[in-house]
């Protein structure tokens, strides 16, 4: 079946408004007007190219990208005289032009810059002008449309010799104005009548002055003259502004010749600038909505869902929107909403039909992730009252011409929406025949959502396969709409509970509750039972909610403070090691410094200053006691160790024994040894030194370390086995 969307059924579900909401995000008239003008399509790859697209502008926008056009004239009439040969644009023709060619450098130029990021809109950049076309309207013509003095040198002679003779005749009037006097006057400044520079003289002084009379006042008691002494200048600046028109004309017919033929080239940046402005409106309008695209399907592989869904009119009049989830399972066609009037049922129909039909018209429709559409070929709506007087045709008569076009054209691939089926008429009569419409319907596998209030209707969940009841929930307390939607369930009509909170008599409702039949009393109490269940349900999940929802911020505080307590370790961790970093190199300074005051006794043991050598080193040594400080110093000269005179095993170092610590040139008593290190008392101070430092004392050395001999000595054996260092 040749796809069709009727204008009858898009007005029955708003889709008229809703492309009005989408295109007052438009920043141009055209723009809006393409958005205003989309309708349906029906090739599934042409719509999902369109829906990439205006996701594609929404991801850029919310990314903070610059994409948003710019204004633009609307020139499709000149592009269209453009391309008559010896047409010629005028200056504000022209102008236009120029804004237009301006307008599509900066946009083709961010959609270029776009197509980076998002390849598909940077398909949209129609190609680039020449800049010189740009630039030579610039430099002819003004903002405006007046030719600029400067387009050509004749131009500007013309203009200037206008000015000169202008001021020429206006000189002269003003001084035959001023000799005249008063009475003769009809004014004190000269004007212009017929093109023509003129004096006000009063009727009777005309001959005065001579001349010839242009005009006259209203009152004819003033005449405006022309002087015989400005006749000839007057001529001659007509002459001139002759040249000049002729002029001004070349121009605007040589610009209009350079832009014919980029004719093609000027369409097309049109033509982009107007897709552009609507593509931003509705990538605009759907992060307003929180749109997302639809997966697509072929209709009749795939039945219909709709999830977060809402009806877009909705947005931006400052209500709360209630989103609903419609979802058919397989094998499922018709969806049978019931529950009282004011409950939402035909804004939510509208809301599918609008779904279906601004998808397939390249707008995101209000759905969340997850939604799937089939591509349908059409879309057939009975919402609201029909009864025509024109055609003598009464609300059920014209529900029942709907349902006979539904029967005659409907299939696996069309959407039909039915608002209160079966009304209009004796209630059996109705619900017989709406039952036996949705019966033959889901048969054909049409995806049908209809609404009604008949309770015999609601029965046909249970004997119909594909049919299945749902509800827009209502608060039995306040009687009041809550707009949730229900699968599964179908809705009360709280007909008696609304008349008894209007004040009806009790003894008539009474009546009226005994008149019911027992199987729909006993449906209702059904139902209330069901709704009671579900709204303690729904109690019940926004309490785990919102716990969830505490525990997530206390989780969130945890994982805040334990990061604080992380970076605080760091810092602690980092300062550690800033410190140690400074006490390793104050102790190698120091360590240093103590090797130059070692190598400084050296030198003055060598020389035979033995006493003042033993001085400054025992006082050095007291300023090194720290065994680590120590053992830092055997680093620093353990490149300049030698081999002679050292234990030849570790287990020759034992206790009590007497040793020479080589590095230093000093000796002592080993008091312990451990592993490859001893600890050697010199002169009290317990000093921590590696094995390969230690050497056996001299036998000819005496067992104190404060004996006046010392290994450093000139005539020392040790002192001359090691050298200085």
């Amino acid at each position: 079946m040749t796809g069709v969307f009727a204008e009858s059924a898009l007005a029955a579900i708003e889709f008229p408004a809703a492309l009005d909401q989408v295109s007052q995000y438009a920043v141009t008239p055209q723009g809006a007007g393409r958005v205003k003008s989309l309708r349906p399509l029906h090739d599934r790859f042409q719509v999902e190219g369109e829906l990439d697209r205006v996701a594609a502008m929404a991801a850029r926008l919310s990314a903070g990208d610059d994409v948003e056009p710019v204004p633009f004239p609307d020139v499709e009439d000149q592009i269209a005289r453009l391309r008559l040969d010896g047409s010629v644009l005028d200056g504000e023709e022209l102008a236009a032009m120029a804004r237009l060619i301006a307008a599509a450098r900066i946009v083709g130029g961010k959609m270029r810059r776009a197509g980076r990021e998002a390849p598909i809109l940077g398909n949209l950049a129609a190609p680039p002008l020449p800049d010189e076309l740009g630039q030579a309207l610039g430099q002819a013509i003004d903002d405006e449309g007046r030719v600029k003095d400067h387009a050509s040198r004749d131009l500007l002679r013309l203009r200037r010799e206008l000015v000169e003779v202008r001021a020429q005749i206006v000189a002269t009037l003003e001084r035959l104005l001023g000799g005249l006097d008063p009475k003769h006057r009809g004014g004190d400044t000269p004007t212009m009548r017929n093109g023509r520079y003129v004096v006000p003289l009063r009727r009777d002084s005309r001959a005065r002055v001579g001349g010839i009379v242009h005009d006259e006042s209203a009152t004819q008691a003033t005449l405006f003259v022309e002087p015989p002494e400005t006749i000839e200048m007057g001529n001659r600046l007509r002459a001139i502004e002759s040249e000049e028109a002729r002029e001004v004309q070349r121009i605007l017919r040589e610009l209009t010749a350079q832009l014919r033929p980029h004719s093609e080239g000027l369409d097309a940046s049109y033509a982009m600038l107007i897709a552009v402005d609507a593509l931003y409106a509705r990538g605009r309008c759907a992060l307003v909505q929180g749109a997302v695209p639809p997966r697509l399907v072929d209709a009749g592989t795939e039945p219909m869902r709709l999830v977060d869904a809402a009806h877009p009119l909705l947005f931006g009049r400052g209500v709360d929107i209630v989103r609903f989830d419609l979802v058919l399972e397989p094998g499922e066609r018709t969806i049978l909403i019931s529950g009282p009037n004011t409950g939402g049922k035909t804004v939510l129909i509208k809301a599918v039909g609008l779904a279906a039909a601004l998808t397939q018209s390249g707008v995101l429709p209000a759905v969340g992730e997850g939604s799937v559409l089939p591509i349908f070929d059409a879309v057939i709506a009975d919402i609201g009252d029909h009864q025509s007087i024109s055609e003598s045709l009464s609300t059920f008569s014209a529900h029942v011409a709907t349902l006979r076009r539904v029967m005659e054209i409907a299939g696996p691939a069309t959407l039909v929406l039915l608002d209160e089926l079966g009304t209009g008429t004796d209630p059996a009569e109705g619900a017989a025949l709406a039952g036996a419409v949705l019966r033959a319907l889901t048969r054909r596998g049409v995806t049908t959502v209809a609404t009604t209030h008949l309770g015999a209707l609601k029965e046909l969940a249970g004997t119909t396969p594909g049919i299945v009841n749902a509800s827009l929930a209502f608060d039995a307390a306040t009687l009041a709409p809550t707009y949730r939607f229900t699968k599964g369930v179908p809705g009360r009509s709280y007909g008696l509970a609304i008349a008894r909170r209007l004040g009806m008599d009790a003894d008539v409702l009474a009546d009226a509750e005994a008149a019911l039949p027992e199987d729909q009393r006993r449906l209702d109490a059904t139902l209330a039972a069901a709704e009671a269940r579900g709204q303690s349900l729904d109690a019940h999940e926004i309490a785990l909610k919102e716990q969830a929802t505490d525990l997530d911020m206390l989780r969130a505080r945890l994982e805040a403070a334990g990061r604080k307590v992380t970076e605080r370790e760091e810092e602690m961790v980092r300062r550690e090691k800033e410190l140690e970093r400074a006490i390793r190199a104050a102790k190698r300074e120091t360590l240093l410094e103590a090797r130059a005051e070692v190598e400084k006794a050296l030198a003055l043991a060598k020389a035979g200053q033995e006493k003042e050598a033993r001085r400054a080193l025992e006082g050095r040594i007291a300023e090194l006691a720290d065994p680590g400080e120590v053992n830092e110093v055997n680093e620093v000269n353990e490149v300049n160790e030698v081999n002679d005179g050292r234990f030849e095993a570790p287990g020759e170092m034992k206790p009590g024994a007497q040793v020479r610590i080589r590095s230093l040139g000093i000796e002592g008593e080993i008091e312990s040894v451990q592993g490859n290190e001893a600890y050697v008392k010199v002169r009290g101070r317990r000093v921590r030194v590696r094995a390969t430092d230690l050497s056996p004392s001299s036998p000819s050395s005496p067992s104190s370390p404060s004996s006046p001999s010392s290994p450093s000595s000139p005539s020392s054996p040790s002192s001359r086995s090691s050298p200085p260092r």
